[in-house]
């Protein structure tokens, strides 16, 4: 049996009716210092909201989210979803699988001690002998499946980045490489082709099923990228 699940890409330009947000959301937007990073947020969450009353058959405003024991936002009848946004774009995706992560990042300059830090043995086995470009597109593209994954067990801080492994370098397919604890082989990583100065990450818990990716809004590169 397939798993499907559902890509959706928007732009956080300013718009939408943010008096669908719940009290607490509004709360949050108002405390970002930076009147970009509280268009932004609004924006994310003001689609969120009305793509997932879609799904669920009811008014954007009376959707009422519940957190994991890790923060993690869900909704107690489904889908699983999750939502990343990253350089003036959102990207949110849906599935009825019991778990799910998504990540996009915009490129940036990055320090060699963010991948030593953060990053397994293997990974930076993997990155050790790029340089240039091709490091900072296998930082990124390491750096999106980890948080991903990251994301989708809902475990936060608490899950150890050095406990898994992904693969980075491009003749690799995508992947769990390596699960302390757990079978790799559990979780699909598919990689997103947002095009240059971008990478982006969907993993999910498929159990050996195949999964299949729809693009429902956006496309893939970006415009502009």
């Amino acid at each position: 049996m397939e798993i499907g699940v559902d890509l959706w890409l928007w732009p956080l330009e300013e718009g939408g009716d943010a008096t669908i947000l719940s009290a607490a959301e509004q709360a949050r937007a108002d405390r970002f210092v930076h009147l970009r990073d509280a268009v932004a947020y609004r924006a994310a969450h003001v689609r969120l909201r009305q793509i997932l009353g879609g799904y669920v058959g009811c008014d954007p405003a009376a959707l009422v989210f519940t957190e994991s024991g890790n923060g993690k936002p869900e909704l107690a009848q489904g889908p699983a979803f999750n939502l990343s946004h990253s350089g003036g774009w959102a990207a949110l995706a849906v599935t009825p699988a019991p778990r799910l992560g998504v990540d996009i990042e915009a490129h940036r300059t990055v320090e060699p001690e963010v991948a030593e830090r953060f990053f397994s043995r293997a990974e930076q086995h993997d990155l050790a002998p790029l340089a240039g470009v091709a490091w900072r597109d296998a930082f990124f593209r390491c750096w999106t499946r980890k948080e991903a994954f990251v994301k989708a067990v809902g475990a936060g801080l608490s899950l150890p980045l050095d406990s898994f492994d992904v693969t980075i370098l491009p003749g690799d397919a995508p992947c769990i490489r390596r699960l302390a604890g757990g079978r790799a082989e559990d979780w699909t990583l598919i990689d997103l082709p947002l095009g240059a100065g971008f990478a982006g990450a969907v993993v999910v818990e498929a159990k050996g099923q195949p999964v299949h990716l729809t693009l429902r809004a956006g496309r893939m590169p970006l415009p502009g990228h």
